[in-house]
């Protein structure tokens, strides 16, 4: 159909709910959304060939680049059925990360029906699962879909025994597609169309719409994407949005179809945008309600809550004089990314940066990546660290993230660190060896059920800081890449919680302190000395690195001292002449250790962070 023609009799099939479809596409990473996403672009000509590139919904380098979505899209799509009725398929694409979980639940909220994508070869995996139960939670019609069916290793019997086995859901409705090459994306328009529920809603009633995602342009400020569900949304409008009471006159409203299509009013049922002079993100929450404010709603949408950061890191620049520009930088990027938290924080090692809270460890890669490509900063990021609760002695109770504000062991009561429940599918033949990690960050087994003879879903209780650092690339190690993993926040436990000091020749590094189990403290200590010792550069006196709790040390390596053949020019002679010449140069050697000065490299912070598989 052409561009012109769609838009057309897009603009009169735009008001009429029951011509209306809302679904998202749900899946584990990398089983084809985007791909499945772009096909579904280019049958409805919504860009020409020439404008047309793949992942086109992913907006930035680093999505297309890793193969994920990090910022979730949205885009209406005109459709003739087979009966000749014109549809609107509005389709809200979604994060495939776990860290990203709260945005997908609230892209699932502003949908009627999901299409849930299964990899052909791959079969059912953690998010899979995941995925089903947020989708079935919002009572949305799944339908399932099995994709990469061009490829020589699929196995589409086995996949259709998995969603009846694992999913419970009917495997004759699964439909077959192949997103690369745009195999059976009719068919799945019709499902779309025949078993999506039609969105209802009463264009009179007060306005009632949820906000699943916004982002920032940098000339008219946020544009915020809505799900209307009841009353009409129109240019002059006064909203409220229900989180934080602000009011603000609508100034444009209109569709996603790849760029911003104006329109005059957003019915029920509808997905589109709207702007109203707001001037940051952060004045935006995702899942939050937007209404009339002369004539609001009588109660908010549900599943709104504020999201919060499980991941905490400091951030500095690696040339102090780049100050200014990183606090341009990170204020430029909290503009489109609300879910990013910082406050201003020092180092004597690294000088001035800022405290961030991050949703994961991906979501800190991703803010890493982003200020060094976007913004041309290098920077270096401190070893992350978890949320925990330390209870002192007067009763007081303190969240503590910073080994840096770890109060003195003697007045603490105790601590609590926050603890997942991980759930891992994988074949069986690298159970043992996942079953071994687990146990090694300290998991408690507390399910394992056998889906069928070759796979198994593993179910684990572990410390979320066991997990931030390297769990993820270790389990990938293990298992060949096979193993799928996801989790969810369960609460805080009672943990023995000390603060572990990194001094090099006898002076403490704060920017190297981290908080660890007590249990875990020699290892890690052991591990930062040895990577130090080998990034530190040699100096003309022995240089110390040792790791301590407290007073007490409990790892040490030394990097020994570039040394002058002093004795060369001794050719003979009485045995004294070079003991002299050799205590006058180890008194030098002392001299130069109290005075001198170790410098650190930037790379002996990044070394620190590597996993042991990295080396």
């Amino acid at each position: 159909m052409h561009c012109t023609t769609a838009r057309l009799w897009l603009y009169s099939a735009r008001l009429n709910a029951p011509n209306i479809r809302n679904f998202c596409i749900i899946a584990h990473i990398d089983h084809g959304k985007s791909t499945l996403a772009d096909r579904f672009i280019q049958r409805a000509r919504l860009v020409s060939d020439r404008e047309f590139r793949d992942q086109i919904l992913d907006t930035m380098d680093i999505e297309r680049e890793r193969g994920i979505t990090i910022k979730s899209q949205a885009v209406a799509i005109p459709y003739r059925s087979a009966d000749g009725v014109d549809y609107v398929l509005n389709l809200v694409d979604t994060p495939g990360h776990v860290d990203f979980s709260y945005e997908v639940s609230r892209s699932i909220a502003a949908c009627e029906g999901a299409v849930l994508l299964i990899d052909a070869s791959q079969g059912v995996e953690a998010q899979t699962l995941a995925n089903l139960y947020l989708a079935l939670e919002h009572n949305l019609e799944v339908i399932p879909a099995i994709n990469k069916i061009d490829l020589p290793s699929a196995d589409i019997e086995g996949v259709r025994r998995q969603i009846e086995h694992d999913l419970g859901l009917d495997p004759a409705g699964a439909l077959l597609v192949s997103g690369k090459l745009g195999t059976g994306i009719d068919a799945l328009c019709e499902a779309i169309v025949e078993r999506v529920p039609a969105p209802s809603g009463d264009p009179a009633a007060p306005l009632t719409a949820l906000i699943f995602d916004s982002h920032y342009d940098a000339y008219r400020g946020v544009v915020v994407h809505v799900r209307v569900f009841a009353g009409t949304l129109r240019v002059g409008q006064r909203i409220r949005f229900l989180w934080n009471g602000s009011t603000y006159e609508v100034e444009e409203v209109g569709i996603f179809r790849i760029t911003l299509v104006k329109a005059e009013t957003l019915g029920p049922g509808e997905v589109g945008y709207f702007l109203a002079n707001i001037k940051t993100v952060a004045d935006t929450r995702v899942g939050d309600t937007v209404t009339d404010d002369e004539r609001p709603c009588t109660a908010p949408l549900a599943g709104f809550r504020d999201v919060k950061p499980v991941v905490f890191s400091s951030i500095y620049p690696v040339d102090a004089n780049d100050y200014e520009e990183l606090v341009e930088s990170i204020g430029k990027l909290k503009l489109n990314d609300a879910s990013l938290v910082y406050e201003k924080d020092s180092s004597v090692a690294l000088g001035y940066g800022f405290r961030c809270g991050f949703l994961g460890l991906l979501h800190l890669e991703i803010v890493q990546e982003r200020i060094e490509r976007e913004f041309h900063l290098s920077i270096v990021f401190t070893a992350p660290s978890v949320q925990y609760r330390v209870t002192l002695r007067t009763g007081a109770l303190e969240l503590i993230d910073n080994p840096a504000l770890f109060p003195d062991p003697g007045v603490i009561e105790g601590a609590e660190e926050p603890y997942i429940k991980a759930s891992m599918i994988t074949p069986a033949t690298y159970l043992g060896p996942i079953i071994s990690l687990c146990l090694e960050k300290r998991g408690t087994q507390t399910g394992m059920t056998y889906l069928d003879e070759k796979r198994v879903e593993l179910v684990f209780e572990m410390p979320l800081g066991e997990v931030v650092f390297d769990f993820y690339d270790r389990l990938k190690s293990v298992s060949r890449g096979y193993a799928s993993f996801d989790y969810e926040l369960i609460g805080f436990r009672k943990t023995e919680l000390v603060k572990l000091d990194v001094l090099v020749n006898g002076k403490v590094v704060d920017a190297l302190a981290q908080l660890v189990f007590k249990g875990n403290a020699y290892q890690v200590g052991r591990r930062i000395c040895e990577r130090l010792k080998d990034e530190i550069p040699r100096q003309q006196f022995k240089i110390a690195i040792q790791a301590a709790l407290g007073g007490q040390i409990i790892a040490r390596e030394t990097i020994n001292a570039y040394r002058k053949d002093v004795t060369a020019k001794c050719y003979g002679g009485d045995i004294t002449r070079k003991r002299k010449l050799l205590e006058k140069q180890k008194e030098g050697k002392r001299r130069m250790k109290i005075v001198g000065d170790v410098e650190i490299p930037q790379s002996a912070f990044l070394a620190v962070l590597k996993t042991s598989e990295d080396e």
